[in-house]
């Protein structure tokens, strides 16, 4: 079974430093570059935060460049 779809599992939602999120298994180590902002939580919990609150899919730098006009 896939463990990024295993409705029995235990869930984190990472965000990295573009502001991008992830659904991640509990069972395995976070990756570089990512913090944790959910931690051991049901997979719709996790992806009901995640619907939340990446609201915009750019990477938050090119956010930032288009708000410049670049």
């Amino acid at each position: 079974m896939n463990p990024f779809e295993d409705e029995s599992s235990t869930y984190r939602v990472l965000v990295n430093d573009e502001r991008q999120y992830s659904l991640w298994p509990a069972s395995i180590k976070v990756p570089a570059g990512w913090s944790v902002v959910v931690d051991g939580a049901t997979r719709k919990v996790c992806l009901d935060y995640i619907d939340q609150h990446w609201i915009d899919m750019r990477p938050q730098s090119l956010r930032e460049a288009m708000e410049r006009g670049a």
